[in-house]
């Protein structure tokens, strides 16, 4: 736990003059006003005052006073910002002004999710995201800077000095990074964080996504986490590992298992699998997250597990002997553009029902997915995730899960957003449209 004085001396040593303060609106993007170091010690004490009318998902005009309340764990040093007269930030609980916690606030309701877990006597519950993402030329037009494939290196890779800065950036703010590479598409990229406690993962996740742009406007350049900005490519997933422990054991992982998980991991992972179709709107939560989940292209459309194949909606790695701290699930359906406290958080709910429910866990589809037709796929019981926005919507509205997850307040709130959007996008004549019908109909 960092202390309000060891700030007050890194702010004075540093130089630092401004002092960002960030929270998340309900869809994930990110709000911040900065203070003056002058400010600072009043904003650790007792919070700084804003307008929660303003912010998408938060309150209504006649009940708008809100309070950000730093987390002194957060308070790090904006490595893009000068050195001189630099600029710090710590990221905030959203408070009502008489002290309680804002239920609509998102860190919030992971921090609710993480409770839970801690009732049924579990102590962490550790994720590791693959936060994909594109490079373009300008935030215009979706020009590559490159052509690259998988794995590609320099000189077909352009973008590695790109990706060496972030890294560094990254480390600098504190956030350890495993490895970073070219992913599949053109000009799509990834840098995975090393696997951590979900909250302060969440913080990483935002604060990652905020570097990767910086990082690129510094270059000139334009990154994006939309799911899908070029037809006929790979989109951009964020597949998602976790496990839980008490203590320093993984109770995921079995010895005696021919599959090396335990009661508690099969029931985790049939209790994702049974409430996918539930949460996904949170999952992959925009109009254009449905145009990457779609068969082919690597997108796990399909409500299934295995071991080997990515075609499924959740894979269990290998098991490696001497590493069962290592024996986790990833769920692959999730992409980078959405609220990561509240993918986390849905996350975390599903499998802690399945384990309270006793999730029986469907035998492994190790075959090809992608190569059944509908029929095969029926006789399997094989079940597919929605394919729009618009349908997922009408899942989740009908979920005990997703309302238990979010809260009343927020659960409201985002239903009425999401269906707004498929309105508004419903209304909308596209490019597609006009070459296709104008010149014929």
């Amino acid at each position: 736990m960092i202390s309000k004085n060891e700030i007050m001396e890194t702010v004075l040593e540093n130089d630092v003059e401004f002092i960002r303060l960030w929270f998340t609106d309900l869809n994930g993007i990110l709000k911040s006003f900065a203070i003056t170091n002058d400010e600072l010690e009043n904003a650790i004490d007792r919070g700084m005052g804003f307008d929660g009318s303003s912010i998408t998902g938060f309150q209504d005009v006649e009940e708008s006073d809100m309070i950000a309340m730093p987390d002194l764990n957060t308070f790090t040093i904006l490595p893009w910002r000068p050195i001189e007269k630099a600029v710090g930030r710590m990221i905030c609980d959203v408070m009502q002004p008489n002290g309680d916690p804002y239920e609509g606030d998102p860190r919030y309701v992971l921090k609710r999710a993480l409770a839970r877990m801690d009732k049924m006597g579990f102590d962490h519950f550790y994720v590791g995201p693959e936060l994909e993402y594109f490079y373009f030329k300008s935030p215009e037009n979706p020009e590559p800077l490159d052509h690259g494939g998988y794995f590609d290196l320099t000189p077909r890779d352009l973008a590695s000095d790109l990706r060496r800065d972030t890294v560094l950036a990254l480390k600098n703010l504190g956030i350890r990074v495993e490895y970073s590479h070219h992913e599949a598409a053109v000009s799509q990229h990834e840098i995975d964080m090393r696997y951590d406690d979900a909250l302060k993962m969440a913080d990483n996740m935002v604060t990652y996504r905020l570097a990767v742009k910086e990082i690129a406007r510094n270059h000139g350049v334009y990154a994006t986490f939309m799911p899908k900005p070029i037809f006929n490519e790979y989109g951009s997933g964020m597949h998602t590992h976790q496990s839980l422990f008490k203590g320093d054991k993984n109770v995921f992982f079995d010895s005696d298992d021919p599959f090396h998980l335990s009661s508690y991991a099969k029931s985790y992972l049939g209790g994702i699998l049974k409430y996918s179709k539930e949460m996904i709107s949170i999952l992959a939560p925009w109009v254009n997250s449905y145009k990457r989940l779609v068969p082919g292209y690597e997108a796990p459309v399909y409500v299934a597990w295995s071991r080997n194949n990515r075609s499924a909606l959740i894979r269990v790695p290998q098991y490696q002997p001497g590493r069962e701290y290592a024996t986790r699930i990833e769920v692959r359906c999730p992409d980078p553009s959405g609220n990561p406290y509240l993918q986390l958080a849905v996350m975390l709910m599903a499998g802690l029902k399945g384990i309270e429910e006793k999730c029986a866990l469907p035998e492994p589809m190790e075959l090809n997915l992608y190569e059944l037709n509908d029929k095969e796929r029926i006789k399997r019981e094989i079940d597919i995730l929605p394919s729009s926005l618009e349908q997922a919507i009408i899942y989740a509205e009908d979920s005990d899960l997703v309302k238990e997850t979010l809260g009343p307040h927020s659960f409201r709130r985002f239903i009425a957003l999401k269906k707004s959007e498929c309105e508004e996008y419903n209304r909308q004549v596209t490019d597609y449209e006009i070459k296709k019908y104008f010149p014929i109909l």
